[in-house]
């Protein structure tokens, strides 16, 4: 009877250990073949956001943010009644005193008491609250002579455009844009000379009157 037990107990998990490894072979086999069996799935989109771009990937259209709208090219106008500003080029007015609501009201951006809130109230050009302004603050070098007079300078190579033996007046240095009707006309020596000329002129300088009379023509001082 002890060996029938101990038969019995041994017999036992070998059969259960056979049924257990049998079910485990034939679970992967079954999954397979079912899924051969079934039609292929198309694959899953991605999700798609909710925003416009989104939007834009469906139908195909593009999507413009501000900023890239006032970047694209404006359209031609098609008459005057189309004319308008550049974007930003224009901003409304300010409308001061018109209650909390607009952002000015209250004091309308005069602060509180004192003299410049008051109507009426003006101030000297560079005036400073007081303090020393900054036109007195800076140091001071030199001095502007009121009394100086701008000449418009005419060189001599610029001369050697006119024939030989030409009279050269500061009405012909006009007409030939050398020179203004404002201002005075003065004779500098840059350049070279290369034929006689008659010129007539407010001032010489010392080098051009030389190369002039060098050349064979003449300098004639007109009065200011």
């Amino acid at each position: 009877m002890v060996q029938k037990k101990s038969d019995k107990k041994s017999s036992a998990p070998s059969g259960a250990k056979e049924r257990k490894g049998k079910g485990k072979g034939k679970a992967p086999a079954r999954a397979k073949a079912a899924a051969a069996s079934r039609p292929a799935r198309p694959a899953k989109e991605k999700s798609r956001s909710r925003g416009a771009g989104a939007r834009a990937g469906r139908t195909g259209e593009e999507v413009r943010t501000p900023a890239a709208a006032a970047r694209a090219p404006r359209a031609a106008a098609a008459g005057v009644h189309d004319l308008r500003p550049a974007p930003g080029a224009t901003h409304a007015r300010k409308r001061v005193g018109r209650g909390p609501g607009s952002g000015h009201g209250k004091t309308s951006g005069r602060g509180h008491k004192g003299q410049r809130s008051r109507s009426g109230y003006r101030h000297m050009r560079g005036f400073e609250g007081g303090q020393m302004p900054l036109h007195r603050r800076v140091p001071k070098r030199g001095f502007t002579n009121i009394f100086r007079v701008e000449y418009d300078v005419v060189n001599l190579r610029d001369l050697d455009r006119f024939d030989a033996g030409a009279e050269v007046t500061p009405d012909a240095l006009r007409e030939q844009r050398l020179a203004s009707r404002r201002r005075p006309v003065k004779i500098l020596g840059d350049g070279e000379l290369s034929k006689p000329l008659q010129v007539s002129a407010h001032k010489f300088s010392a080098s051009a009157r030389a190369r002039i009379e060098a050349a064979g023509g003449r300098c004639e001082v007109i009065p200011r």
